[in-house]
């Protein structure tokens, strides 16, 4: 539904059965499972969908085989069982992830996992090859009879060097076991939230809308974009803001102490040669402290990072010169001859996990569980979601889900764990079926075969749809940017909710973090979106520096 018409229909009617508060993938699953069941619910975000800590994750539905340690294994059989289910449902933004852990040591941390388990160990040590193939083997044994990813295997020396030929030679060892690659956070969050929309009337998501006070039973929301505010008149309000959940808490009038998050930054890299290292692969390694670093393929680029350092406030969080010098560093571990430089990083990225509060001795002993708080605010209920992680977002969204039919007593109709999520539905994994389909779709609506593979790689069979799109309103090749048409970018800014520039460069698609958008991209996609979107030059100007300046951050 259109901005200007939930606006007017919330004047009309402002009562909702559930506000969800928090527009990243918690409140977007939980808002489509409600949608799903027939629950008149509204979304509401204070910026873009999915412009949190949702979009700050390190691109990876995997299922925390390092919580082993910490004796977590409900998390991890649960976040396992969803990974499958990700790469089913969303084939298109999820893929296999081939992941690579390098060796330096035998015998190293045998006795990490009891030590942690019994919190008698403070800080993290390295693992050596014994214990990282215990954890293996248990990782492998969640999976069960899913044939979704293959199981483990471990190479000696000798097999190690011929596979991986810009590894270090002091590694003794290596692992490869797979997880699932998160291609886009943002776009799967939006692709979420347009399906709870698509399922009726009664589901209303707003963007740039910001969560007030509460007065009497009644929640003020300001609309970012024209200052004024209005009142909706929920039965309940699940507060999904992440590491911002006491924040918005406190707006309501409530005093709580739920989230005592961390902080993780990581790096996009433009680096040739460090690409061709990476391939396929994720390398997922320690530091001699045990601290975790990751380095993984995105598109032609790479991802490395992530770090776990305490923050007071999530507004806060910015990559750090001293952090960006970390991650290169410890590249160098594991790829000693490929030489990394700060010119080559084309986009920063830093989020805080939205953990729930606990006196730890370490970060990494903070459990990264997920929880419903239960508070009353002038006779409404409030469920504030803590802690979670991205993979495992639709089994939490389904229990809140539960948890508010509960209280309106109403009884579930549908449920997610086989429901495809937007392009991913008759999306084919085959390469052969994948090809013949996009082949189709080019000949039939007049489409270069090149560009056809985008948009699927993009929509997945959602690209007909936007390929219906080009042909009916005769879009052009767009000239600042390679495999982009002028009617794929107007069918983004008539159904999917985007209000500013970074909104399509960061959220709709990455070309914000591939570092592609050049000063001739955000010109011609400010063009554009100034006609669709009725811009004046003033607010085309306005929006060209807007996203400069986020984009430069």
């Amino acid at each position: 539904m259109e901005r200007k018409n939930i606006l007017e229909a919330l004047q009309k009617d402002p009562e909702v059965d559930v506000l969800v508060v928090g527009g990243g993938i918690n409140g977007a699953g939980v808002f489509r499972d409600l949608a799903l069941n027939g629950v008149n619910v509204l979304l509401i975000d204070r910026g873009d969908f999915c412009s949190g800590t949702s979009a700050t994750s390190s691109h990876m539905a995997h299922g925390g085989i390092r919580y082993l340690e910490n004796g977590e294994f409900r998390l991890v059989e649960e976040a396992v069982t969803e990974r499958n289910r990700m790469i089913v449902n969303a084939p298109h933004l999820v893929q296999p992830l081939p992941t690579v852990i390098p060796i330096f040591k035998i015998w190293s941390g045998l006795l990490n996992a009891p030590l942690k388990f019994l919190n008698l160990l403070d800080r993290p040590s390295e693992r050596g090859a014994l214990v990282i193939k215990i954890g293996l083997i248990f990782y492998d044994s969640f999976t069960r009879k899913q044939k979704t990813v293959p199981r483990h295997k471990f190479f000696g020396k000798k097999e190690t060097e011929a596979r991986y030929p810009y590894l270090n030679r002091d590694v003794k060892y290596s692992a490869l076991y797979y997880d699932g690659q998160l291609l886009s956070p943002e776009r799967m969050t939006v692709e979420i939230i347009l399906d709870g929309e698509e399922e009726g009337n009664h589901a209303k998501a707003l963007n740039h809308a910001s969560f007030q006070s509460v007065k009497e039973k009644k929640v003020e929301i300001k609309d970012e974009e024209s200052g004024k505010t209005f009142m909706v008149k929920p039965k309940i309000i699940i507060n999904a803001a992440g590491p911002w959940i006491d924040y918005i808490n406190g707006n309501a009038g409530l005093k709580t102490k739920y989230i005592g998050g961390t902080k993780g930054s990581h790096l996009v890299i433009k680096n040739d040669e460090l690409r061709k290292a990476v391939g396929v692969s994720e390398f997922f390694f320690e530091n001699k402290d045990g601290r975790i670093v990751l380095c993984l393929p995105f598109f032609d680029k790479v991802i490395i990072g992530t770090s776990d350092l305490p923050i007071e406030h999530p507004d806060d969080a910015v990559c750090t010169p001293e952090e960006e010098k970390y991650f290169i560093e410890m590249v160098k571990r594991v790829f000693p001859t490929i030489k990394i430089t700060q010119e080559q990083i084309v986009f920063r990225f830093s989020g805080v996990r939205p953990l729930e509060y606990m006196q730890a001795k370490t970060t990494g002993q903070i459990t990264r569980d997920h929880s419903i708080k239960e508070d009353v605010v002038n006779g409404l209920p409030v469920l504030s979601l803590v802690g979670g992680k991205w993979t495992s977002f639709r089994a939490f969204s389904a229990q809140v889900t539960d948890h508010a039919l509960n209280y309106l007593a109403k009884s579930r109709k549908a449920g997610t764990e086989d429901l495809p999520i937007r392009g991913g539905a008759g999306y084919s994994i085959n390469a052969e079926k994948r090809v013949a389909y996009q082949q189709k779709i080019a000949k039939e609506y007049g489409l270069s075969e090149d560009y056809t593979g985008a948009l699927v790689e993009r929509y997945g069979t959602y690209a007909e749809k936007i390929a219906v799109q080009i042909k009916s309103k005769n879009g052009k090749p767009m000239k600042s940017i390679e495999n982009w048409n002028t009617a794929e970018l107007q069918f983004i800014l008539e159904t999917e909710k985007p209000l500013h520039l970074d909104d399509v460069f960061l959220r709709r698609s990455t070309i914000g973090w591939l570092g592609n958008a050049s000063e001739d991209v955000i010109e011609e996609f400010a063009d554009t979106m100034a006609k669709t979107c009725g811009w004046n030059a003033g607010k085309k100007k306005e929006e060209i520096e807007r996203v400069k300046k986020i984009l430069a951050a």
